[in-house]
């Protein structure tokens, strides 16, 4: 009986936060995909031209995987972060504390509509991206393990950042100050080859190195990192976000307050 209550309020959540960014589509669905085409006509035609080819690919097919991971990556964490905080902002997750229902269950309510938005937003920058090169598929199994991992685990990161913030400010700063200078430095436009060997290694000290490099050995079959280690260091993060998570809900850090 329990777990079928637990299956309930965990479905429940879920359906409730995609229905959230369903019903708001026009700012939550379409502003990533004009912002894509902007990137793909801005880095990929104009400049790109100039550029020639990178790792083997036209310079337009190499960035077409990182510029999907970055809008799985910021709406992932947007959607999360903004939800919660929304419902402690508003006192409504009172009513999950004081339901019967295990910390994990909200965890994973919350953070599978983080996933599902960045899955949705996912294909259609893809879908986006065929308008302006032919889309290939190297390792699918690749894409789909490490879409999944980056998508929760910036979805968990921003039910963290929002368990810790009291303004609306505090929500906007992780992206703008933390997330976009990672995602940029992250190998989205460039290959790590072409940086002084000095430079290559600290930047494998950026994590989203490894989610791009690991999107794109799915699409392209080439990547600047070995995706074993991709792949592993997305599952340890996830993990151990998860048990920060966890921690915080339980002990009712910032909400309880």
């Amino acid at each position: 009986m329990h777990e079928q209550n637990n299956w309930i309020a965990l479905t429940t959540i879920w359906i409730k936060e995609c229905t959230r960014f369903l019903r708001i589509w026009v700012q939550t669905l379409v502003p990533p995909a004009i912002t894509m085409t902007l990137y793909f006509v801005i880095f990929g035609n104009l400049i790109g031209e100039r550029i020639g080819q990178m790792g083997g690919f036209t310079y337009m097919e190499f960035i077409v995987p990182g510029l999907i991971m970055m809008s799985v990556i910021t709406n992932s964490y947007a959607n999360v972060s903004s939800s919660f905080f929304s419902a402690k902002f508003q006192r409504n997750i009172e009513e999950l504390l004081v339901a019967p229902v295990p910390t994990w269950v909200i965890i994973f309510g919350y953070v599978g509509g983080g996933v599902a938005r960045a899955i949705l937003i996912g294909i259609i920058v893809t879908v986006v991206s065929m308008f302006f090169v032919d889309v290939q598929i190297y390792n699918f199994a690749a894409i789909v393990v490490t879409l999944l991992l980056t998508s929760s685990l910036f979805a968990t990161a921003g039910l963290v950042n929002a368990i810790f913030a009291r303004t609306f400010d505090d929500i906007s700063m992780v992206p703008t100050f933390v997330l976009t200078p990672l995602t940029y430095l992250g190998g989205v436009f460039y290959s790590l080859t072409l940086l002084p060997e000095f430079w290559q290694v600290v930047s494998k000290a950026n994590p989203i190195v490894y989610m791009v490099n690991g999107f794109r050995f799915g699409f392209l079959g080439v990547s600047d990192v070995n995706v074993g280690v991709s792949i592993g260091i997305l599952i340890v993060f996830n993990l151990g976000l998860y048990a920060v998570a966890h921690h915080l809900l339980t002990k009712g850090r910032g909400i309880r307050s």
